[in-house]
């Protein structure tokens, strides 16, 4: 038979000790949670965060608009007077009509009525080509 030793007899090994684990910030947060809290009389910190559910901005807002007409002109300028009767004459003379300009330009007709009437923004590419069509100067100082 076995004998036993009469030595005290020892622990190898270290006591552990279980916990529960803290509870996460979104488990605090849950509205089930802070009413509980309540309920019982626990502390509950809030925290008012800045600007917290709006839309406002923290610095004035400019509307683009506004932006835009303090960095570019109001309008550009347009066809003068001088150039549109210059096309009108010379495109008369020829005995062409707007149609066929702007056939030979190759533009669409609505392009040379819009220079004849005025209301066009001049493209130096496209006067350069009625020009040629022409005969006629149509840019720098008409004399």
């Amino acid at each position: 038979m076995p004998t036993r030793s009469t030595a005290a007899v020892t622990q190898d090994w270290e006591p552990i000790v279980l916990r529960k684990s803290k509870p996460k910030s979104y488990d605090l947060r849950d509205p089930k949670a802070v009413n509980q809290a309540l309920r019982t009389g626990a502390s509950i910190q809030t925290v008012k965060k800045f600007d917290a559910g709006s839309n406002k901005k923290a610095a004035p807002v400019v509307s683009a608009r506004k932006l835009d007409v303090e960095t570019e002109p109001a309008s550009f300028g347009r066809v003068s007077p001088e150039v549109r009767q210059a096309i009108q004459k010379a495109r008369l003379a020829k005995e062409m009509s707007q149609a066929e300009l702007a056939k030979l330009i190759n533009e669409r007709p609505q392009v040379v009525q819009e220079y004849e009437n005025g209301k066009a923004v001049p493209n130096q590419m496209i006067l350069s080509k009625m020009e040629r069509v022409l005969g006629v100067k149509l840019r720098g100082k008409i004399k």
